[in-house]
């Protein structure tokens, strides 16, 4: 079966963006609808199921999914994912974990058929502590789970500020990171490349989450940043 790329988010970091600029390459196949989620909770369908999404690859292009919630998939099911695929390339998309908290929080509100005004801080932090927000900010160890597995130039790491300042520079790099013609997207006017793809709902962060979230995730950010050797300190700030 031809697989050739993963995008493995963050959540709330442009994967749908990435998705929808994607799908325009000629040189690109991706299923119908984003985030296919058989690596997570899709299993039980069956790997020929999973294997039927791509059977409409035209010949020469190159194929892949994007599913954020890969990004925290246990080791043993990434050894999986390199049994069957050895020579996928990676696309991970890492935003400021406070911000991508205070956004999966704003999403879960929507779920939860709440308003904002409707939830309480407490809701909230709750939320930030909860286990399943907390191993979606933690980059690092989902890098280091993928990296334990496939080659470190395999995984391309983009952050969610370069797409919104330098959104052809971003699709140029993953073009060539991919394998395809990165010159396609210098036909796609700018406006279009830096419109916004379900960006969900847009409210400030309620000033009484800042401490909360900085004890959370500064540490975090500290260590990511030594461990890509990058300078994160705006996140902090």
């Amino acid at each position: 079966m031809p697989l050739d790329f993963l995008g493995i988010g963050a959540q709330k970091s442009g994967t749908t963006w990435l998705y929808e600029n994607l799908r325009q390459h000629p040189g690109i196949f991706l299923p119908e609808g984003k985030e296919i989620h058989f690596w997570d909770v899709r299993r039980d369908q069956g790997f020929e199921w999973y294997r039927s999404l791509f059977v409409n690859k035209p010949e020469g292009s190159k194929a892949g999914e994007i599913t954020p919630a890969y990004a925290i998939l246990p080791v043993e099911v990434i050894q999986e994912i390199r049994t069957e695929f050895p020579n996928i390339r990676l696309i991970y998309l890492i935003r400021n974990p406070m911000d991508r908290a205070w956004s999966s929080a704003l999403m879960a509100l929507g779920r939860a058929e709440m308003t904002i005004d409707e939830a309480s801080d407490q809701w909230f932090l709750d939320h930030f502590r909860s286990q399943g927000s907390l191993r979606r900010g933690d980059y690092e160890t989902c890098l280091r789970n993928w990296r334990s597995v496939y080659p470190d130039d395999s995984i391309l790491v983009v952050l969610f500020e370069e797409i919104q300042q330098a959104p052809l520079a971003v699709l140029r790099r993953v073009a060539a990171h991919i394998g395809i013609d990165p010159s396609f997207f210098t036909t796609v006017p700018v406006s279009a490349l830096k419109e916004a793809v379900f960006a969900g709902p847009k409210h400030a962060i309620r000033p009484s989450f800042f401490a909360a979230l900085a004890e959370i995730y500064a540490p975090k950010i500290e260590r990511l940043a030594r461990y890509l050797g990058r300078d994160l300190s705006h996140w902090r700030r």
